[in-house]
């Protein structure tokens, strides 16, 4: 669990996500919107597997 806290990709989705929460609640709901959504879920995907990737990786070092 510590992995994915102190990883600086799950920080920046983080940051992104307060971002795009904060779109939804004040801006225009359109199609923009849900291409941010999906932007933002493809992010927090490629940084959860990087964390994943990596975490692997010291594990075979070891």
């Amino acid at each position: 669990m510590r992995k994915f806290i102190f990883s600086s990709a799950m920080i920046g989705v983080l940051a992104g996500g307060w971002n795009t929460l904060q779109a939804t609640r004040n801006g225009p709901r359109d199609w923009r919107l849900v291409m941010l959504w999906l932007g933002w879920a493809l992010s927090a995907a490629v940084a959860v597997g990087t964390v994943i990737e990596d975490a692997n990786k010291r594990r075979i070092e070891e």
